[in-house]
């Protein structure tokens, strides 16, 4: 299926195109079958009783219709009347206990449904790749992951209850119609027949409103999202009210969207209670001239009124029913395109054994360009670097340095050449196993919203409470952390709010840092993971890394010179191409890209330095 279908299709132009539409619909529905079969026992219970409560409701009128002919017997006493009423209060409360239970069983699955889905469809998100995300607003995601999923669970419970109670009670109620008076039952239905085309037609107008309101809605989330993840941004520049006023304009469109759809639901709800009322009134024309005549009993009538009560009540409801399978289905379509997306990214079917990972790093011929673009952001790069040396990538905002970093993680794949680790394509590495034996410190940082410790012992899983605290404190101490968790009321105890707000950025690039040294990976990289620290810190930072680097592969990315100088190997970008490699040395002689960046740097610590001792203006 499209993933624009919906969006590209006009409407229903004739019955084909109808019946194509339903079928969709249908198609859409069949991935909830593997959940509901769990529950298949569960679900056939509460069907049951869903019978048995609507046999017991449907012996209410032939009691009454027997109390009521018994009546006008002469003979008839004060007992029998009770005895009757007391029947009809018995039936009443095996009826209410019926659908006690049916509503505690099928709305209990549709509980459980909608909780094995929201999982599937969290765990799916987690596996896809980047170019998902890339192209995936977040807010769409959450619409999905939260209306769509609770309309679909509409659909796994209410929605089939109420259906099979509709048809049920309609057999049933017509079957008893029928046996009263045939001719009676025909004509009551003639303003039913109306209800088929009805019904569709209001339908198709649902399904696609509902639709276009979930898209919106997610632009809604977007918006949402993005203003309050970047709300320091939006005080910044002053941007609160535009943003209301663009919220607001957003907020209008999902409520005219909803008042479409409101006014197609309150039409067709009053178009079924009219049809019903034409049927009571020819019910009461023909079937009171009946009873004059002698053709049916009084206790008949009675009991017929209350059959098309009966029946009128599911015809009505029939029109909600149909409105929660149209809205499911819609968002059940919109959940099956996330789960038909797949990590373009993933690990091999026919993995290579590894037992484990050295850190031998070789790049051959690799070319680059991000999906949807045509611009390569790496051209041709080759380079070796040894297990347990150190490699240096820097060059110019825009260069590729990060890029080429997210090639080695298999976050992309190249367009072109290979990348291999230990002789072995990465492409052919388990990823569980490739990204366990990697520790990224990321040039943007992210902290979730739980405590320092948990943050920083992410990614390793160590029994002992005592080896994990070593572990964490250490790495918090290569990362001059440690003196700075410690003046924190809690400690490492101390909650972070979203993003790590309440820490600097420099303290949230160092707990990065000691996040990716916890993990005590083979391969460590540092994607200009000091640029928020000063050089002093900087400088404290490399001193205590060099004993964790020795004997595994790192990498670290930067635009400090400072940063770079110690390492086995130094590669230069520029515009994507590799311009120059070689030692801090070997390049100084060379005097070319590598030794103008250094220049300028220190040049530019001159002129910062000449700034800070320079007496201020009108100083003397």
């Amino acid at each position: 299926m499209s993933l624009t279908f919906n969006r590209e299709r006009p409407g229903v132009s004739h019955p084909y195109e109808g019946n194509r539409y339903a079928r969709l619909q249908v198609k859409e529905l069949r991935a909830l079958l593997p959940y509901l079969r769990r529950y298949r026992g569960g679900i056939a219970w509460g069907l049951v009783l869903v019978v048995l409560a609507n046999v017991f409701t449907l012996i209410g009128p032939y009691l009454i219709k027997r109390g009521v002919d018994a009546l006008g017997d002469p003979a008839v006493t004060q007992g029998v009347v009770l005895r009757y009423a007391g029947l009809v209060v018995l039936t009443a409360i095996f009826g209410g206990a019926a659908r006690y239970g049916m509503r505690e069983l099928l709305n209990g699955v549709s509980r459980k449904v909608e909780f094995d889905l929201r999982n599937d469809f969290f765990s799916h998100l987690l596996h896809l790749d980047a170019p998902f995300y890339g192209s995936m607003p977040t807010g769409e995601i959450m619409s999905r992951a939260t209306n769509d999923i609770q309309a679909v669970r509409m659909v796994a419970g209410p929605a089939y209850m109420y259906l099979v109670n509709t048809v049920v009670i309609s057999v049933l109620a017509l079957s008893l119609m029928v046996w009263i008076d045939p001719w009676l039952t025909v004509m009551a239905l003639i303003p039913m027949l109306a209800l088929p085309p009805v019904t569709l037609g209001f339908g198709t107008l649902i399904h696609e409103r509902f639709e276009r309101i979930q898209e919106q809605f997610g632009d809604l989330s977007t918006m949402a999202q993005e203003n309050l993840a970047g709300v320091r941004i939006v005080k910044a520049y002053g941007q609160e009210d535009p943003q209301a006023e663009h919220f607001r304009a957003l907020s209008e469109d999902y409520l005219h969207r909803n008042l479409r759809l409101v006014r197609v639901s309150g039409l067709f709800h009053p178009l079924l209670g009219m049809l019903s009322g034409l049927a009571a009134v020819i019910v009461l024309l023909i079937g009171g001239r009946a009873v004059m005549l002698g053709d049916i009993t009084i206790g008949d009538f009675v009991a017929f009124i209350l059959y098309l009560g009966m029946l009128t009540w599911p015809m009505i409801a029939l029109g909600w029913v149909v409105n929660l399978f149209q809205r499911g289905a819609a968002s059940m379509g919109r959940i099956n395109r996330i789960f038909a997306t797949e990590a373009g990214v993933r690990s091999p079917t026919e993995p290579l054994p590894v037992s484990g990972i050295a850190g031998d790093i070789e790049i051959q011929g690799v070319s680059f360009r991000y999906p949807g673009t045509e611009r390569e952001v790496l051209r041709d790069i080759s380079f070796r670097v040894s297990a347990g040396s150190t490699l240096a990538i820097v060059g110019g905002t825009g260069s590729g340095k990060s890029t080429l970093v997210k090639l080695l993680v298999r976050m992309y794949d190249p367009t072109a050449g290979r990348i291999l680790i230990d002789g072995i394509p990465l492409d052919r590495i388990p990823i569980d196993k490739l990204r366990a034996s990697v520790g990224v410190v990321p040039q943007e940082t992210f902290l979730f919203s739980d405590t320092i410790r948990e943050n920083l012992a992410l990614g390793f899983d160590i029994d002992s409470p005592d080896r994990e605290e070593e572990r964490v404190r250490q790495a918090a101490r290569v990362a001059q952390l440690d003196d700075t968790v410690m003046e924190f009321p809690k400690g490492y105890d101390t909650l972070l709010g979203e993003r790590g707000i309440n820490l600097s950025g420099g303290q949230k690039q160092r707990a990065t840092l000691a996040r990716a040294v916890a993990r005590d990976p083979e391969i460590l990289i540092l994607d200009d993971a000091l640029s928020a620290v000063d050089t002093h810190t900087e400088s404290e930072i490399l001193s205590g890394l060099r004993e964790v680097l020795v004997g595994r592969t790192s990498i670290i990315v930067s635009h400090r010179v400072s940063a770079v100088m110690e390492a086995d190997l130094i590669v230069v970008l520029d515009e994507g191409r590799l311009v120059e490699s070689g030692t801090h040395a070997e390049l100084l002689q060379r005097g070319g890209t590598y030794a103008t960046l250094q220049h300028r740097q220190l040049l530019q610590e001159d002129l910062e330095e000449v700034d800070i001792l320079a007496p201020s203006e009108g100083a003397g």
